[in-house]
């Protein structure tokens, strides 16, 4: 995505002197647009000022490219690569030698009077034989690929231009940072679009120079085979200990730019597919084989003669649940884990608490429809919401989905006959005692905004309840799926996080914490105890020694009665038999059906449908909210089963809500997720523990939101309360509204520290 780009250049302007620019000429002028940019460069940069190195490095060598001086660049991105390496900034050291590649092929074709094109070969060859495998492996990853739906794309680059050019043209006087953007933004369409499919021949080149690489066929004990690539460095033979990540996503591009960045770090590296992909012979099963076939692949790394007998597995998300899949089998290869993000099948996908989630059905064809990915067929998120509406008005059954989109999808169909968390589900990871068998040190990560936050924590948690010695360290932040396994967004949903919560898991920390556990090198500073967490607005990591050490008491908070006209109270004091408030949802109702949510941490409302909105007093101090939240529900509900969630925010002084955590569970299964428990319409009470968790300094005069509710729309099952399997219930099943009397009696436990 161009969001790499974008994170390259950062400049920041100590000064707010105008730049006084001719006008810019309308698209797509080129000439003049050309000339108008090198004008607009070469006086921005007469007066440019920041007193960061690594920002006045990335600054200068752009406004350089953009006014001709190629050599001038070259030399100031020299030194934004090596600074940036020495920073650990990833993205700083990839795309200062993407910029440098061209930079000198524009020097190059100026002094040889040859095109672009003609120069580009060698003024690639001549940077990339400067570089070490790491800083090669860096910066392939800027140059991208048509290929590569999630890489940086030239229409991507080319659009932001116009949009940055488009908003200055008619101006004469602009601001630096203004004039600096609009550079910035040409630079990457421009190189991009030069660069990006000449480059591929010329990184294979680059790749048959650094590695030994192989494409493998792996037979499993069943008779089927795994098909996995191999890369090694070629600088030495010595055996080494091998990176493994095993994955369903088989798009070569992305299996090589893991492979080489883990060779880049001197270690074997193996990316293999799951069964059924790739080159392999095999029917696609997802999740069901992952277990036994990783064992099969580690048992093959551990007998090669370039192997050292040691396999380290890492990857997110569906690859960090194959670690677990595999850490059940017990290798004895097997030395360490990274799971990131970590998919849990049955705990988190493609049910949550229970409740089926429409996000998992488009998957399944995405990987099962060829044995690589349809991308195409999974990115058409109009047909995929066409689907989730046309259900939802229907009101036909969940398990109808696959007829009303007209195509099978047997692997969902199956997943639907097991709505507890029974042997089909528990056969695919280590189960309770069996985590207790698992001894080699862990380290996994995700993110307060993870959607998979709810199965790396049932890991961590189950792991060290059965396993009360094991090495097993969290770090969790303010990442989403992406950023917490990979590197975090300086921007999330409309927050910036803090600074000390830029980290980067996948290229940095992945590689200090294999070497901390396989070659004895020192630990990752960020692990300093078993549980590593950054507190969102105190702009700090802290540490404890378990999820519960994260807070120092708990603040306990009942449901009240409604105040007025407002919503309701968030006490200190409850009542044994006494409503405070009733909540009536018509489950039969579709006139919701094209109502939105909104989406950002920070936002100005909250989604209040089919909800009851529950509101503390200020508080006088600043207080942490550090951990899993908890508490009673007692209510009178007039069905035999609900899905509920609760959504905690902060709502601050000026009025706006910061979203901190929530909880999703079907009622029937709070007690036990294995076994459902139909209630009996009348007085219920449960305790619930919620899975997902969050760290927050929240300041004096904030109050917290609690919106208590239950679930309905188009993006999940709908539990209509009759006691039937709700794949199976229809929009005749809702009968009358649900109704459900929330008792005073009720709380939430706050995990706090002030």
């Amino acid at each position: 995505m161009l969001r790499n780009l974008a994170v390259f250049v950062f400049v920041l302007f100590a000064s707010l002197t105008v730049v006084h620019a001719a006008d810019l000429p309308p698209l797509p002028n080129d000439v003049a647009q050309d000339q108008a940019i090198s004008t607009l460069a070469k006086q921005t940069l007469s007066d440019f000022h920041e007193r960061d190195p690594r920002k006045a490095a990335a600054g200068r060598a752009h406004l350089q490219l953009a006014s001709g001086d190629y050599a001038g660049a070259e030399e100031t991105l020299i030194s934004l690569q090596h600074q940036s390496r020495q920073a650990l900034d990833t993205s700083g050291e990839a795309y200062a030698i993407f910029y440098r590649v061209y930079a000198r092929t524009c020097e190059e074709a100026q002094r040889r009077h040859e095109t672009f094109e003609q120069a580009m070969p060698d003024a690639f060859r001549s940077v990339f034989r400067s570089l070490d495998d790491l800083g090669a492996a860096l910066a392939i990853n800027a140059f991208g690929s048509p290929k590569d739906p999630y890489g940086p794309s030239v229409e991507e680059a080319q659009g932001e231009f116009k949009d940055a050019y488009g908003r200055l043209q008619g101006k004469h006087d602009l601001a630096p940072n203004d004039a600096l953007d609009v550079v910035e933004k040409f630079l990457a369409a421009r190189a991009l679009q030069r660069m990006q499919i000449a480059s591929a021949a010329l990184i294979h080149e680059d790749d048959q120079r650094r590695y030994d690489m192989a494409d493998v066929l792996i037979d499993t004990p069943d008779g089927a085979n795994v098909n996995a690539i191999v890369v090694r460095p070629r600088h030495s033979t010595e055996k080494r200990p091998t990176l493994l990540g095993f994955t369903v996503y088989a798009n070569p591009l992305w299996g090589m730019a893991e492979a080489r960045l883990t060779a880049a770090h001197d270690y074997a590296a193996v990316v293999a597919y799951t069964r059924g992909m790739g080159r392999s012979t095999a029917q696609q099963v997802p999740y069901e084989h992952d277990g036994a076939d990783a064992d099969a692949v580690i048992e093959w790394i551990s007998r090669q003669p370039w192997s050292d007998g040691r396999v380290g597995m890492y990857g997110g998300s569906y690859n960090g649940f194959t670690q677990w899949a595999a850490a059940k089998h017990l290798p004895a290869a097997l030395r360490a884990l990274m799971p990131s993000v970590t998919a849990a099948p049955g705990i988190d996908v493609p049910m949550e608490g229970n409740v089926f989630l429409n996000f998992v059905y488009p998957w399944v064809p995405y990987v099962m429809r060829s044995k690589g990915l349809d991308q195409t067929y999974y990115d058409d998120q109009a047909h995929w919401q066409r689907l989730n509406r046309a259900w939802y008005v229907s009101g036909r059954a969940y398990r109808d989905m696959d007829k009303i989109d007209g195509t099978p999808n047997p692997i969902f169909d199956r997943w639907l006959d097991h709505p507890s968390y029974d042997a089909y589900w528990q056969a695919m990871i280590p189960y309770k005692e069996e985590f207790a068998s698992i001894n080699i040190p862990v380290l996994t990560t995700t993110g307060y905004y993870d959607g998979g936050q709810i199965g790396a924590l049932y890991y961590f948690t189950q792991h060290h309840r059965y396993n009360p010695k094991a090495e097993h360290y969290l770090v969790i932040g303010p990442y989403n799926h992406i950023g917490a396994q990979r590197a975090a967004w300086p921007v999330l949903n409309g927050y910036t996080i803090d600074p000390v919560a830029h980290i980067n898991i996948g290229k940095v920390l992945r590689y200090q914490w294999f070497d901390y556990v396989l070659r004895h090198g020192p630990k990752p500073s960020v692990l300093a105890d078993t549980v590593n967490y950054e507190v969102m607005g105190a702009n700090a990591w802290k540490h404890a020694p378990s999820l519960d050490a994260m807070h120092s008491g708990t603040m306990r908070l009942y449901l009240g009665t409604r105040q007025g006209s407002s919503d309701y109270a968030l006490t200190e004091q409850g009542k044994a038999n006494a409503v405070a408030g009733t909540l009536s949802v018509d489950m039969a109702d579709r006139s919701d059906v094209d109502a939105t949510s909104p989406d950002g941490i920070i936002d100005k409302t909250i989604d209040r449908r089919n909800a009851l909105v529950f509101v503390s007093q200020p508080l006088d101090q600043a207080t942490e909210f550090s951990g899993l939240f908890s508490g009673k529900l007692d209510f009178v509900i007039n069905k035999k089963d609900a899905d509920i969630s609760i959504a905690l925010y902060e709502q601050m002084a000026d009025g706006r809500y910061f979203q901190l955590s929530w909880y999703l569970a079907r009622l029937s299964y709070i007690k036990d997720r294995t076994h459902r428990s139909l209630l009996v319409p009348g007085r219920q009470s449960v305790d619930f523990q919620n899975g997902r968790l969050t760290s927050r300094l929240m300041q004096p005069g904030s109050r917290l939101v609690a919106v208590i509710g239950v679930v309905k729309g188009s993006h999940q099952q709908i539990n209509y309360g009759s006691g039937k399997d709700v794949s199976d219930e229809v929009v005749a099943d809702a009968g009358a509204p649900l109704e459900i009397r929330w008792m005073e009696s009720s709380y939430l436990d706050i995990p706090v520290s002030r």
